[in-house]
């Protein structure tokens, strides 16, 4: 029961901080409506918990979960001058694209799963927690980082190839634009002479 107070407290101070994006925003609902703001957060997240669970489109709230923050913050991190930011959003992406890869090809065994959506969110949110433990940096640093060392040369030789076939095939697609438009050319030539 003192965790769950600890974690309260450690809550509203967030929701009262000046800097924090959802303040206003907050503040605002907290006057109208007279609930204290940490009321309305909770209870929007069980609202929200409670439709990832049994919600119509609850994978694309998910997704748009998963998405948005992210990309807002990845822009944010692009313009600013610090390196920090950077390095986590990029982390992220990382783990949000593997985590996407996985779960394509996993994606009959995972429909069968109760709550997959509601799962799905809670990790995508565990993975983009403004600490430095949150999910995607502890699932880079302990499965995709050293996947990546030991496979590096073999994954870079891979792409290499990718990339000569795709600008072979590039040069070929350009070559032949061009002589299908000259073929075009002469023939609208030809028949407007005949």
């Amino acid at each position: 029961m003192a965790d769950a107070e600890g974690w309260k407290a450690r809550l509203n101070t967030l929701l009262h901080d000046k800097n924090g994006c959802l303040t206003p925003i907050l503040e605002k609902a907290e006057a109208k409506t007279g609930i204290k703001r940490l009321h309305i957060v909770l209870a929007v997240g069980a609202l929200l918990s409670l439709y990832l669970m049994i919600g119509y489109g609850a994978d694309f709230l998910c997704n748009f979960i998963g998405f948005l923050y992210p990309a807002y913050a990845s822009v944010k991190a692009i313009e600013s001058k610090e390196k920090d930011d950077d390095t986590k959003w990029l982390t992220y992406w990382v783990v949000y694209s593997v985590f996407s890869l996985v779960e394509f090809f996993a994606d009959i065994f995972l429909f069968w799963v109760p709550f997959y959506w509601f799962f799905k969110c809670a990790f995508l949110s565990y993975c983009m927690l403004p600490f430095s433990w949150n999910g995607s940096l502890t699932i880079y640093q302990r499965l995709i980082r050293p996947f990546v060392l030991k496979h590096e040369k073999e994954l870079d030789s891979a792409i290499d190839k990718v990339a000569g076939a795709a600008q072979a095939f590039g040069e070929e697609a350009k070559d032949m634009m061009k002589e299908a438009a000259g073929d075009a050319t002469s023939k609208f030539v030809s028949s407007k002479y005949d």
